[in-house]
């Protein structure tokens, strides 16, 4: 099945990037590619560095859902100011509240195409992002889920090592690729160090419990799109994610398309 990719405002098939045009030409058009994309996978999976990709690569907007709580509480907006009220009592904020802030944020700084990262998290919410979503009349054109097991996603969690020199230097205990040269970074040989967070295992267990929850949780939401896709609405997209980046990466970019 050929799949239409809105490219400024028009219309272009995918089949049609191809033929006799000067291959940077075709890097051009690329880049100008507008999609809406949602993408789900486990905290240790790698969504987020594949997300920055996807933005660096097509120009679409990375909106992850903490960052839309900040902005709107950061800059008093109405909405904000009742998520806060929320937050300060320790209470969740009500679906009503939070998804409007995300589709302001999708229509203000998504004008380039978006990729959602971190909501919905549950059925009910995916129901009512979809059903907003279509009254906005914003189409989804992708929807992601980067596939890990449990074990897997965990032990990259706890076996992070950062950099003093450079936190973006790449490496972990537990994956055979990126093992440090022991107490040193792999890349530049500074000293490592380990984040708190990345190692409170109670925590993780906690947060994948509600991701992995295939009834109530976050694969329910996307599981909510796959049925979606099964009716032709969206395209659904699954990703091996034991492999590397770059491997994840290509697998991705070859499905968009």
């Amino acid at each position: 099945m050929t799949v239409s990719l809105r490219v400024n405002e028009s219309v272009v098939h995918a089949g049609s990037l191809k033929g006799g045009e000067p291959e940077d030409v075709h890097a051009h058009k690329r880049q100008r590619i507008l999609m809406n994309i949602l993408i789900f996978g486990p905290n240790g999976s790698g969504k987020g560095t594949q997300g920055a990709l996807l933005m660096e690569k097509y120009g679409i907007q990375h909106i992850e859902s903490g960052a839309v709580f900040r902005q709107h509480i950061g800059n008093g907006t109405e909405l904000g100011k009742k998520a806060k009220a929320y937050i300060d009592k320790g209470e969740l904020v009500p679906d009503e509240i939070t998804i409007p802030m995300v589709l302001d944020i999708l229509k203000s700084q998504g004008n380039k195409g978006w990729l959602l990262d971190g909501f919905p998290r549950n059925m009910e919410q995916a129901r009512k992002l979809d059903e907003a979503l279509k009254a906005e009349g914003m189409k989804l054109d992708y929807v992601v889920e980067i596939l890990l097991p449990r074990k897997v996603a965990r032990e990259r969690i706890m076996g992070r090592r950062l950099c003093v020199n450079n936190n973006n230097h790449p490496n972990n205990i537990f994956i055979d690729a990126i093992k440090p040269n022991g107490d040193v970074c792999r890349v530049c040989g500074g000293a490592l160090k380990t984040r708190a967070d990345d190692q409170d295992e109670a925590a993780i267990n906690k947060r994948h419990d509600i991701y992995y929850d295939e009834k109530n949780g976050t694969l329910a939401a996307a599981h909510y799109f796959k049925d979606l896709a099964a009716r032709g609405e969206t395209t659904y997209i699954t990703l091996d994610g034991s492999g590397t980046i770059e491997a994840i990466r290509e697998e991705l970019l070859s499905k968009l398309k």
